[in-house]
């Protein structure tokens, strides 16, 4: 076989294995490369067409995307394209010529094309191969970051980027029992969530929209940075931005790259974009491949990998999931000292060849998270623990239906178990405390600090161990500290939804304190009396707080934090003579009169009213500030002869 033929097999070979990683990256499902890997081998793909002339049709240099396997496919009006990549500033500034540029984030999510028609948003689109794009218009209410009504009445199309903050994809994920179903990063799980019909799910998952360009607009506006103005001042959230020019690209980039590189970054991102000012030179360009040549250039990381000893393996027990985390000698990367690293899964610890000993390459990707991508000289293997870390019950090893092999506790009253509690107990409706996120919390767990709800206000006796763990240090100690100790201090209603009673959420409790008290909440679950004759509670709930106060752990958590905590005194409320007494509302989309629906909810309470999620024959008045909308919620309420009022007759009929 002569050179250019095992080219040709090599050509091959790297399109398959790339467009099978494109259609996991593209579709929500489990990661099968790192972007490091990824862009390694559409380097070498890359350098070996243009060598050989030998490019395949389904080759992902000539493709801007993997279309999605599920959904209403629809062709672009404008063809979605990618940008052309670079890993040299040398590049951008050739490129950027004698003109201004704009330099934004090249955000790490999922591109969508947003239409409006007469100053009503009509169509949402995946950015899908680039060409056809799967129709998501019904996930519009799910999504944050653009309006569905804006000022301008021409046609407009609008380009940005879906993407979920790495602090709510912690959340999300830590909060997710089922490993197999976890998602490898922000990215993963921003492109999972739209390949969801759940609208209620998707809107959970706290996905928000930037826009990084104007399409299109039927008035001609050439600047590229008055077209984000523009967007700004119809409501949308659009990219950062600074304007620049060729001698200027080399000390931004610079300054964009401290910013990632603080870890202050919370959106996640995977590069840089420049594109001209000039909009009309812009479109000037030809298209090369899979972009445009003059539409925008793409600046990537050049990854620093360093090698360092493995020490050992550290395994993390969150939910049911042992997790192993590799603990290797101190080294710096990129500014920063790093000496952890997730392995994610026992899949994973046999794929890269982890050894008991061994040396571990290790990246930060996106600049961000320390990641291990390959390993030499390992000797022996690694040694799966066959307890628990946390509680010492046996484990066993799960594999799923892809595969993918995991580690977890048998024990069902595992503490580990607990996270989702400790995560609701610390939440702003419960006690409120800052800077226990899950992760920290699963940290304190694994090393034995937290086992009930209680143990979270003697954590002060572990802060100089604490002050020494990596990611800590005596200031975060210290402001930890003052959030547990400002969150002794709590109103019933926040206590009652911390303590984790099921199917008793903030609006089940207020209804409880402004009816009995918190005393009376007490002497009714010690006396066993009950809670059904409470209007909103019934027998349902008023059983499970009953059910939930005779397990004897339950009792003794609950006894040992009213040791520790102060109930604020809160008089019972009269509601009677409220404006909205006796009668029930459902509020629907956007609000602007109150800050949001959650005050709006709370001003309909206070006035005796009720607030139900869904138009029925008990529901007195439905709150749409779009009344002709052709919607659902709208549809019914007419069909039910229920009277459909904006917010501001609202305030008009029941005050504010």
């Amino acid at each position: 076989m002569d050179v250019n033929t095992n080219k040709i097999a090599r050509i091959e070979e790297l399109v398959a294995i790339l467009n099978k990683a494109s259609e996991a990256y593209y579709n929500g499902q489990d990661e099968i490369m790192s972007n490091y890997e990824w862009d390694a081998m559409f380097d070498e793909l890359t350098a070996l067409e243009e060598e050989t002339g030998h490019i395949l049709s389904n080759s992902p240099t000539q493709n801007a995307g993997y279309e999605s396997t599920s959904g209403q496919k629809e062709a672009h009006e404008f063809s979605a394209l990618s940008l052309a990549k670079t890993k040299k500033v040398e590049e951008l500034e050739k490129w950027a010529e004698d003109y201004p540029i704009w330099l934004s984030w090249k955000l790490d999510g999922l591109t969508l094309v947003i239409t409006y028609d007469n100053g009503k948003l009509v169509k949402i689109l995946t950015r899908g191969n680039g060409t056809i794009g799967t129709n998501i218009t019904h996930l519009k209410n799910s999504i944050k970051g653009f309006p569905l009504d804006i000022p301008y009445k021409g046609h407009l199309v609008v380009r940005g980027e879906a993407v979920i903050s790495y602090t709510d994809f912690a959340s999300i994920n830590d909060m997710i029992e089922d490993e197999d179903e976890k998602y490898a990063n922000p990215r993963n799980l921003a492109s999972g969530t739209l390949n969801l019909d759940d609208v209620d799910e998707v809107k959970n998952r706290k996905v928000h929209f930037h826009a990084f360009t104007l399409v299109h607009m039927d008035e001609p506006m050439i600047s590229w940075g008055d077209r984000m103005n523009f967007l700004e001042k119809m409501g949308f959230t659009v990219v950062d931005r600074e304007l620049g020019d060729a001698k200027t690209i080399g000390s931004m980039i610079d300054k964009w790259t401290k910013r990632v590189e603080s870890g202050k970054m919370d959106l996640p991102v995977d590069g840089l974009v420049i594109c001209y000012d000039d909009t009309e030179y812009a479109s000037t360009g030809s298209v090369t491949g899979h972009h445009a040549t003059r539409a925008g250039y793409a600046f990537k990381w050049q990854d620093e990998a360093v090698d360092s000893r493995l020490r050992y393996i550290e395994w993390s027990c969150a939910v049911s999931t042992i997790s192993p985390v590799a603990v290797f000698e101190p080294v710096q990367i990129e500014g920063t000292t790093v000496s952890r690293a997730s392995l994610c899964n026992l899949s994973e610890i046999e794929r890269l060849g982890v050894g008991r000993e061994c040396t571990l390459s290790v990246i930060k990707a996106n600049k961000i998270i320390p990641k291990c991508i390959a390993v030499k000289d390992a000797v022996g293997e690694v040694e799966i623990p066959s307890e628990c870390p946390v509680c010492k019950a046996a484990t066993r090893i799960h594999t799923s239906n892809s595969g993918t092999r995991t580690l977890h506790c048998t024990n069902p009253d595992c503490t580990a178990k607990n996270v989702k509690k400790f995560s609701r107990f610390v939440s702003k409706n419960g006690m409120d405390i800052d800077g226990l996120s899950d992760q920290t919390i699963i940290r304190f767990i694994n090393e034995g600090y937290i086992r009930e709800f209680a143990d979270i206000y003697s954590l002060s006796q572990h802060f100089e161990t604490i002050s020494q763990l990596e990611g800590f240090g005596e200031k975060s100690c210290e402001n930890m500290d003052k959030a547990i100790e400002k969150s002794r201090d709590v109103h019933p209603v926040n206590f009652i939804f911390a303590i984790c009673i099921p199917m008793i959420g903030t609006d089940a409790a207020k209804k409880i304190i402004n009816t009995v008290g918190f005393e009376g909440f007490l002497e009714r679950m010690e006396q066993g009396v009950g809670f059904e004759d409470i209007d909103g509670i019934g027998g349902e709930k008023s059983n499970s707080i009953l059910q939930w106060y005779a397990n004897e752990t339950n009792r003794q958590n609950l006894e040992n934090l009213l040791q520790v905590v102060e109930i604020q005194k809160v008089e019972k409320k009269n509601t009677e003579n409220g404006t909205c007494n006796g009668l029930t509302f459902v509020i629907t989309g956007d609000v602007h009169q109150f800050k949001n629906r959650d005050e709006f909810k709370a001003y309909v309470e206070s006035q005796g009213g009720k607030v139900a999620g869904s138009v029925s024959g008990k529901t007195n008045y439905l709150v749409n500030n779009d009344v002709e909308s052709t919607s659902s919620k709208n549809k019914k309420a007419k069909d039910l002869g229920i009277p459909i009022i904006s917010e501001d007759t609202f305030v008009e009929m029941f005050g504010k």
